[in-house]
């Protein structure tokens, strides 16, 4: 039997809990926060409703997978787990400290990932005792949906962890992609600086949110603009994620858009809070 456990019961963490227990792993999702799992665990079972009426999967096994998944405020929960997914906020510090709690409470051969968005592979995993066991296992949001993990190697991470890794994304439906260790990867090395460009020009009146995603989708052939995109992604997210990338790779073209400081700070974060660059809901 497989046993997972995923740490951090937002937006990301229980999207992946949900994965992983629909492929028929036993999932613990973990979170300081019992208010945090309980609204997890609502999120999982309506997006596995949705699921059903679109015709993936059934009722039946939309109640199958929600049976695999528990839920718990310490890590005294997953004692058995074979894999943690770590899922906590986008801050060294908080995964840091979560590392070493996680080293001290796995079994000895499990294998930690992180989910990070950019903070390097091998400075988390020098918090450990097992720098060979860790491992980036960075899933797109929303994870039942999107189709890349993102597998980031660190200078110490082993070869059996990587292909182990490698095989357990295969099996949840996902394509991994192998890279190196770099600040925010090749995904958002990439990205953030388009984020922060498209920013940059609603600061400058060069264009309204609107327009300027209306370029990126016609013109670029993307699916959704660079300011929608954002929103999704939580502005909190994207600012934390420039930050580590203007501070670690030290180029001034990451440097953070001071808009985007004024929306974070005002708590305009995206579609989690129902207004960033667009308003959502009521």
């Amino acid at each position: 039997m497989s046993r997972v456990a995923v740490i951090g019961a937002g937006a990301m963490g229980n999207g992946i809990a949900h994965v992983f227990a629909q492929h028929g792993w036993e999932t613990t999702l973990i979170d300081v926060s019992r208010d945090a799992l309980d609204t997890a665990m609502q999120t999982i079972e309506r997006n596995l409703e949705r699921q059903a009426k679109k015709g993936v999967g059934s009722a039946e096994r939309a109640a199958q997978t929600l049976g695999r998944i528990r839920t718990s405020t310490t890590l005294d929960g997953a004692a058995n787990a074979e894999l943690f997914v770590e899922a906590a906020t986008e801050r060294p510090e908080v995964k840091f400290d979560l590392f070493r709690q996680l080293d001290r409470a796995a079994p000895p051969g499990a294998i930690l990932a992180t989910n990070t968005s950019s903070i390097p592979i091998t400075g988390i995993a020098a918090q450990t005792k097992r720098p060979a066991q860790v491992i980036g296992m960075h899933f797109m949001n929303p994870v039942p949906l999107m189709q890349l993990v993102e597998v980031i190697r660190g200078l110490e991470t082993s070869d059996r962890t990587v292909a182990r890794t490698v095989e357990v994304a295969t099996a949840l439906g996902k394509t991994p992609v192998l890279v190196n260790d770099s600040p925010g990867f090749v995904s958002n090395r990439v990205l953030m600086p388009m984020i922060n460009e498209a920013i940059f020009c609603v600061l400058e009146g060069v264009a309204t949110p609107e327009a300027i995603d209306s370029v990126m989708k016609l013109g670029m052939n993307h699916p959704q603009g660079p300011l929608a995109l954002a929103d999704l992604i939580g502005l909190d997210v994207c600012l934390a994620t420039l930050e580590v990338l203007h501070r670690d790779l030290g180029d001034d073209k990451y440097r953070p858009c001071p808009l985007l400081r004024t929306m974070v700070a005002a708590g305009r974060l995206g579609r989690k809070s129902g207004r960033g660059f667009h308003v959502y809901g009521a």
